[in-house]
């Protein structure tokens, strides 16, 4: 294989990026000076060396424990279950959450043989049994398999006395009802609030 055929093999494993634009990127970056592209070398190679779970929440971090666990203003007896460590943004983003995260690695899949042990469930189970939490907010993706880890969840954690919520589901801002599929308007309507 040539440099420029492994290059593009390892392009297309990331996702969204199929093999034709893995070539495209492949082709810019061989017009692009050669610095650029050890620069872009060395950022992955720090982003490896680097970077890791936090061993409290698995959100990823440089530091011994990330951002979000250290910050003593952080509500510490509230846990918010995410898929990835991506979403946490998504969440932050909105200014609305002070509490404390848990990530979980992915969900449940097991068609693609993905189970229990294959996430960090086992520790936000110990986590909670620990103490100090009085409620987790379980907020996987509104996908099957989202669906069913926030499920498998609560079973594993219905015994702990703590409280447990799921994230609302609804109409995003600006949209359409005519466009929007049956799950979601049931839902909508389901999780509606008084005025």
């Amino acid at each position: 294989m040539s440099a420029i055929d492994d290059l593009v093999a390892e392009l297309a494993r990331l996702p969204t990026i199929g093999r034709k634009s893995a070539l495209r990127l492949t082709y810019h970056l061989l017009k692009q000076p050669a610095e650029q592209s050890r620069r872009l070398a060395e950022a992955l190679v720090m982003l490896a060396e680097k970077v890791h779970p936090c061993p409290r929440c698995f959100n990823l971090t440089e530091q011994e424990v990330c951002a979000i666990c250290a910050d003593p203003r952080r509500d510490a007896t509230l846990i918010c279950v995410v898929e990835e460590a991506s979403d946490i943004g998504a969440i932050e983003r909105s200014g609305e959450y002070r509490g404390m995260y848990h990530v979980l690695g992915g969900r449940l899949a097991p068609i693609d043989g993905i189970g229990p042990d294959d996430l960090t469930i086992a520790p936000l189970v110990e986590r909670v049994r620990a103490g100090g939490v009085r409620e987790v907010i379980l907020a996987t993706n509104a996908k099957l398999e989202g669906e069913a880890t926030a499920l498998y969840l609560q079973q594993q954690l219905a015994a702990s006395g703590v409280s447990l919520s799921r994230i609302a589901r609804g109409l995003p801002v600006g949209g359409d009802l005519e466009y929007a599929d049956g799950v979601t308007i049931a839902q909508s309507i389901t999780a509606r609030r008084q005025l």
